[in-house]
């Protein structure tokens, strides 16, 4: 869906994408075994599946939000090779362009956290240099995870490409985050640190109902299932109890979920019955049918 819209309230939502991307399965689903995850993800020779770059951009009164903006231009032949990039030069803006949508009219590029897939559309070449993609807006950041991408552990250090965002600094164009805050009206960041240190999801509360990004949190449908977490979590245990608490809101209050990485399912609402939670409802936010 490109450029249309699900509107709640005052507000609009539709999803862009950078183009997609593979990554190693069972990397994504950790000791879930394969004969299972696979009939939700196909996997080809390499035992690779695919992903899905899918940002959110969120119109609400004088605001034009972006939340996550992929994986940028900037990857040499073998790296796209590796990840089995499928994305034309500058993607994004294409994609938003094709809209009717210019990068310079972005206010606001909510970052769930900075491993490369989400925030490697920071920057673009210049001519003179690295240059924002979006000139014009803040990003926002949990401080705790900025602090932990400028320093990570041997073990995720693969995940983070410093170029990425270490300038947003200096450009005076970076807002840190301390915690669950209202970081505009109506716009919640609520950390959870179980596959990153300081991850954030976005909750967009617009009066009517609850829209959630849900970043690395719950990166495909089939990911609802609570012990389906990736082998990339820093602290596994940590993300199934972040998962369960928030679930709990989801089916409770009837949440509409955003999925980062599904290639086939853009979003769904949620349930709790016979003891587990379950996608209720998956559609396309350009046919939510309410």
């Amino acid at each position: 869906s490109t450029g249309v819209t699900m509107k709640i309230g005052g507000w609009n939502f539709s999803a862009f994408h950078d183009g997609q991307f593979k990554l190693d399965g069972g990397a994504m689903f950790g000791v879930v075994p394969k004969v299972m995850w696979e009939k939700h993800h196909a996997a080809d020779e390499m035992n690779r599946i695919d992903l899905d770059l899918r940002c959110l951009l969120v119109d609400h009164d004088d605001r034009r939000i972006m939340v996550d903006v992929g994986i940028g231009d900037r990857w040499d032949e073998r790296k796209a090779q590796v990840f089995a990039l499928d994305r034309r030069p500058n993607h994004l803006v294409a994609e938003l362009a094709e809209a009717g949508i210019t990068r310079e009219s972005i206010t606001d590029v909510v970052l769930t956290h900075l491993h490369f897939d989400h925030a490697g559309g920071v920057f673009r070449q210049g001519d003179n240099g690295l240059e924002p993609v979006f000139p014009n807006a803040t990003h926002w950041v949990q401080k705790k995870h900025w602090d932990w991408a400028n320093n990570p552990s041997q073990r995720d250090r693969a995940s983070f490409r410093l170029e990425d965002f270490f300038d947003l600094k200096e450009s005076g164009k970076l807002e840190m985050v301390e915690g669950r805050q209202e970081i505009l009206p109506g716009v919640i960041v609520m950390p959870v640190n179980g596959h990153s240190p300081g991850q954030q999801i976005v909750e967009f509360h617009t009066g009517e109902k609850v829209v959630v990004f849900c970043g690395d949190l719950i990166p495909f449908r089939s990911q609802v299932h609570v012990p389906w977490i990736m082998g990339f979590d820093l602290n596994p245990l940590l993300t199934v109890a972040e998962k369960k608490q928030f679930l709990s809101r989801a089916a409770e209050d009837g949440y509409i979920l955003v999925f980062e990485h599904d290639v086939d399912h853009e979003a769904a609402t949620v349930e709790f019955s016979d003891g587990k939670f379950k996608p209720l409802k998956t559609f396309t936010l350009d046919n939510p049918g309410f």
